[in-house]
């Protein structure tokens, strides 16, 4: 069924996103493994192709493309296209204006931030990711202080060096439920990861101590540059734990006072606690809710969850958001299916006179696009 509100020309910042792999996938079972959070091999080739992701992906891929609907087809197309041609072909066509990135992740096999520009036909702007920031840094350093002071003078300096938000990831490593920790703990623990970093030339941080510590400091920071700081919130890849997760779990911080003026962004809708987010949006002035990963992963769902976070979450609290990585299909996929479910659920609330269609649109000129530029100052 057509939708009476057509949401197809507006503009779109993306504003958590991830750059793209310098080698792209080469066959379809490789493929396969970025519809998915799993890494788990037999998941991925057996199951994935049955997942409602894959098989809505292969239809509008090759839609667009003009191909049979096949992974084998896609990558064809993609191919003839070569990999500038099909990444301008994805983020024009989802009307992509701004893409906000986040290079931590799969940092030595992607794109750095000066070749995403020349990449890609939009407006390119980098996060820091405080974790990755933080692994680097301890491998220079020989004392709990010279560590703390070099994070937070990089830290201090990051709207300087050009970086329009902090993102944490500490979900995955220690969960959300950030604490203070005394002196001789966190210096304890200093000493551990150290001799570790020592040992292995690299390290993964997951002490409580210490990332609990390297949070707060950012968010003081943060709070005093107001500053947005993004935060990964329930669903993820197996190395998260869900239960840690919820973003309930900032309520002891939100409600000190301590940090009021920095944006925070609940990343991934805090997923599966689609309510448990819309519910801090709506009670504490600088929570904002984004739509990525759960939008397009669950696509089954896309409208439920959209409705959800609707009944509750301010419409100018509410940040579209891919989380692609690795390949440009994402971030068109990404678009694609919010803009669908969005003005479907917005099309239900005119039909029952909660909205009028001029405010539905400006509703969804909030999320796709006005809401970032705003919070961003893009």
């Amino acid at each position: 069924m057509p939708l009476d509100l057509d949401l197809s020309a507006i503009p779109i910042v993306d504003h958590h996103a991830h750059p793209l792999r310098r080698i792209p996938p080469a066959a379809p079972d490789e493929w396969l493994g970025f519809f998915t959070e799993s890494s788990d091999p037999d998941l991925v080739l057996q199951h994935v192709p049955n997942t409602l992701f894959f098989q809505y992906a292969v239809q509008a891929l090759a839609d667009l493309l003009g191909v049979e609907a096949s992974a084998a087809a896609i990558l064809k197309g993609r191919d003839l296209l070569g990999q500038q041609g099909w990444a301008h072909l994805l983020i024009e066509s989802a009307k992509i204006k701004t893409m906000l990135m986040d290079y931590g992740f799969r940092g030595k096999e992607s794109y750095c931030h000066e070749e995403m520009k020349t990449l890609l036909p939009c407006r390119i702007e980098p996060i820091l990711r405080l974790e990755t920031l933080a692994q680097e840094l301890i491998l220079n350093q020989e004392s709990i202080d010279q560590f703390i002071d070099a994070f937070v003078a990089q830290v201090e300096n990051a709207r300087t060096d050009g970086y329009v938000a902090l993102k944490s990831i500490i979900a995955y490593r220690t969960g959300l439920d950030i604490r203070e920790w005394p002196r001789d703990e966190v210096e304890s623990a200093f000493i551990q990861v150290k001799d570790q970093a020592r040992r292995d030339g690299k390290i993964r941080l997951a002490s409580p101590p210490i990332n609990d510590l390297l949070v707060l400091r950012a968010l003081e920071i943060a709070d005093r540059q107001e500053m947005p700081v993004q935060f990964h919130t329930g669903y993820g890849d197996s190395d998260v734990d869900l239960r840690l997760a919820n973003p309930l779990n900032f309520r002891p911080w939100l409600q000190s006072g301590k940090f009021t003026r920095l944006p925070w962004v609940l990343l991934h809708m805090g997923y599966p606690y689609l309510r448990e987010s819309a519910y801090l949006s709506s009670i504490y002035a600088n929570i904002f809710v984004d739509l990525s990963l759960a939008i397009p992963f669950a696509v089954g769902e896309a409208q439920s969850m959209l409705v959800q976070l609707l009944g509750l979450a301010p419409t100018s609290k509410l940040l579209y958001a891919s989380d692609g990585f690795s390949v440009p299909e994402l971030f068109w996929l990404g678009a694609k299916v919010c803009r669908t479910a969005l003005g479907r659920v917005l099309d239900q609330l005119v039909d029952d006179h909660i909205l009028t269609a001029e405010r539905a649109y400006a509703s969804a000129e909030k999320i796709l696009f006005r809401n970032s530029d705003a919070l961003y100052n893009l």
